[in-house]
C-alpha cells in the first residue's frame, strides 16, 4: 500500500526508552531518519505502559499479565496539522515467579506492543500524506 510514496517525515524525540524504541521502528517505516526540513512533522507522545492481572490461581498470584501502551500522535505539514489521533496496543504474557524470567517476559510484551504501535501510526501517518498530497495537487 503506497509504495513508492514519499515518506518525507520527521519524528521529533519522544521520550522515555519505549519512545526512543518507538521513533527508531517509525523511522524504519519511514526509510530512514529524517530531520527537521522534512516535508511532515510526526509528533507523538507515549504514555507509560499498564499492566492488568489477566489469570489468577486460587492462591491468589497472578500468572497472566497484559500491557497496554497508548500513544497521541499529530501529523503537520508547514506548521498545519493534517492529522491527529490515537492508538493503543495491548499484549498478554507470562507472569511467573522467577524475577528474571518475569523481566524477561514483560520486556518481550513491551517491545511488541512498541512494534504494533509503530505499524498503526506509521501505516496513519503515511496514508495521510498520500491524501494531503494528492488533495493538494488536485487544487493545483
Amino acid at each position: 500500500m503506497f509504495v513508492g510514496q514519499d515518506t518525507d517525515i520527521y519524528v521529533p524525540p519522544i521520550s522515555g526508552i519505549n519512545g526512543i524504541d518507538l521513533r527508531n521502528a517509525l523511522n524504519a517505516r519511514f526509510g530512514g531518519q529524517h530531520d527537521e526540513t522534512a516535508r511532515y512533522t510526526l509528533t507523538v507522545n507515549l504514555s507509560e505502559p499498564v499492566t492488568q492481572y489477566k489469570a489468577l490461581e486460587p492462591t491468589g498470584d497472578a500468572t497472566w499479565q497484559e500491557i497496554s501502551v497508548r500513544a497521541t500522535y499529530t501529523l503537520t505539514r508547514d506548521g498545519k496539522q493534517i492529522a491527529s489521533g490515537v492508538e493503543s496496543a495491548a499484549e498478554s504474557y507470562t507472569f511467573v515467579r522467577y524475577l528474571v524470567a518475569a523481566n524477561a517476559s514483560y520486556n518481550n510484551a513491551v517491545k511488541n506492543t512498541i512494534s504494533v504501535l509503530a505499524e498503526k501510526i506509521g501505516t496513519r501517518a503515511i496514508a495521510e500524506t498520500y491524501r494531503y498530497s494528492t488533495a493538494t495537487s488536485d487544487k493545483q
